[in-house]
């Protein structure tokens, strides 16, 4: 639902009433993952989308009725249903989707301010019944204290964890019940791409960082160069010297860490840094002579095999690219191929799942 957010917010500021249809569950080669959200207006305007086109004229008259009704329900769609291609699920997949009103919301104001803001909550939803749960508190109800204590526990270990899913429990909230199915997402602040020198590839790889849900760091040790009129769409720009500024900042397992800059005084004691963080994906842009250069600089410096061979050099995929905006093409495509496990091969060349787990 991130994607909507402000488009909910504005609603929410304006009085306007809504219905939410969220994906909570795919089958085979479904469009959208779970999570996906579309909501739709009392004046019939539309934010987002849950199968790509698939299926959403069929949703929208579901959230109108919800929106009539005050009531939630869900509805699967699938190739198997008598009906799925008169709503146009053709892609060989079955989603289903929860519909909710806006009155079934708990805290709606709080939940899209803190996805806003980039602070962890989670929901945890039923048809008509939403807990909410913070770091530090739940609201809501789920209809049973027992079931609500027993959520809020697992919702709160995967939120922590930066996961969403179907929870099932009985009734009364039993761990090996299998009554209910309760939907669980988890908003956790958007990932981290650090970008390191600030030159015009830099500027191509923030818009297209944010583009994809990061937030955007450039970072350089010229401040002539790292200003706010030459990297509009940075979140943060830094000026420090990347060595310094890697080493005092937060760095995890969802980072991103792109190297533009094509110096080896800030190259080699900056990887010697990037190297022992647990950040996804580590690539460094230059020439196959620079590599070279770069990799005997590092092992030098006493760096070890294993930790080069998590180097991404030169960075990105061999898409032929030429100006900055098509070399970010080229390493985004990279970040993406290394996060959900792609090939980078074209698609008709071969025969594993389109939509990797």
């Amino acid at each position: 639902m991130r994607d909507i957010v402000d488009g909910l917010t504005r609603w929410r500021t304006a009085g306007v009433a809504f219905a939410v249809a969220t994906v909570v569950r795919t089958w085979q080669s479904a469009p959208r993952p779970a999570g996906a959200a579309m909501a739709v207006s009392a004046h019939g305007e539309v934010l987002g989308s849950i199968s790509g086109g698939c299926v959403e004229g069929a949703v929208y008259e579901l959230c109108r009725s919800a929106l009539e009704t005050g009531t939630a329900h869900t509805q699967t769609f699938g190739v198997s249903d008598d009906d799925a291609f008169d709503v146009g699920l053709t892609c060989g997949g079955t989603i289903q989707v929860l519909i909710q009103p806006g009155v079934a919301l708990t805290e709606p104001d709080e939940v899209l301010a803190a996805i806003s803001d980039g602070r962890p909550v989670a929901t945890a939803s039923v048809e008509n019944a939403q807990l909410v749960i913070w770091p530090d508190r739940v609201a809501g109800s789920l209809g049973a204290p027992d079931l609500d204590d027993a959520t809020a526990r697992q919702a709160a270990g995967m939120l922590a964890l930066g996961v969403s899913g179907t929870i099932h429990l009985g009734r009364q909230g039993e761990q090996r019940g299998d009554d209910v199915g309760v939907y669980v997402q988890s908003y956790v602040p958007p990932p981290r791409m650090i970008i390191f020198g600030a030159i015009d590839f830099a500027a191509a790889m923030a818009r297209i960082g944010k583009f994809l849900g990061y937030h955007v760091t450039v970072c350089d040790a010229r401040p002539v160069f790292a200003t706010r009129a030459r990297f509009p769409d940075a979140d943060d720009l830094v000026v420090k010297w990347p060595h310094a500024y890697l080493e005092s900042t937060t760095v995890d397992d969802r980072t991103v860490l792109c190297v533009l800059t094509h110096d080896p005084k800030f190259d080699v004691p900056l990887l010697q840094v990037a190297l022992h963080t647990p950040a996804r994906y580590i690539g460094v842009m230059g020439s196959r002579r620079a590599h070279d250069d770069r990799m005997r600089r590092l092992r030098e410096a006493g760096v070890q095999e294993s930790a080069l061979a998590r180097l991404h050099s030169p960075i990105g995929l061999d898409l032929g690219a030429r100006t900055p905006e098509e070399t970010a093409v080229a390493i985004a495509a990279e970040i993406t191929a290394e996060a959900w496990g792609g090939s980078g091969r074209p698609l008709s060349d071969v025969r594993t799942p389109i939509h990797h787990t």
